[in-house]
């Protein structure tokens, strides 16, 4: 099942499934809600949990958004008369300047559109949080890798001396 929403209130955004891999694999400088064109089959795999992000990534073409590689496995009560692809690409829902905005970046500067997480906004309406970033190198992620494990180091190291003095 989705997992429960930890921040208070009805419009809170529940989240369904996290790439926990985008964030290692990319340095996110800014971040964009979508929605999602999905077929009815899908949303009551959603609201099962039956969706990763791995391997996923967002396109553009003739000025319209897509997400390639999104898994939504299909429930065993399926209805038999419609086909379920599990990796079929879904188109986002963004505006016109949105999507011109982005396009322009993708082209120009070698930004790249990685979805972060998908949520329930409003309790009825499946979002996609997508980031714009750029790809990391083997000595970015080195470095990333150092500084995490840097803090937890001196946050043990403030734990225990506090505990003691």
């Amino acid at each position: 099942m989705v997992k429960k929403n930890t921040k208070k209130g009805k419009n809170a955004p529940a989240t369904i499934a996290r790439n926990k891999r985008a964030t290692f694999e990319f340095r996110i400088e800014d971040k964009i809600e979508a929605g999602l064109e999905l077929m009815g089959w899908e949303v009551k795999s959603i609201r099962m949990g039956k969706v990763t992000l791995q391997d996923c990534y967002v396109y553009i073409k003739n000025g319209e958004a897509f997400m390639h590689g999104c898994t939504v496995q299909p429930l065993n009560t399926a209805s038999t008369h419609v086909v379920c692809d599990p990796i079929r690409t879904k188109k986002l829902l963004l505006k016109r300047t949105e999507i011109d905005k982005l396009a322009g970046l993708i082209e120009r500067q070698g930004y790249t559109l990685v979805p972060l997480s998908m949520y329930w906004r409003k309790g009825a309406w499946v979002k996609v949080e997508i980031g714009l970033g750029k790809g990391k190198k083997d000595h970015d992620k080195r470095q990333d890798t150092k500084e995490r494990e840097w803090k937890v180091e001196q946050a043990r190291v403030m734990k225990k001396d506090k505990m003691n003095g």
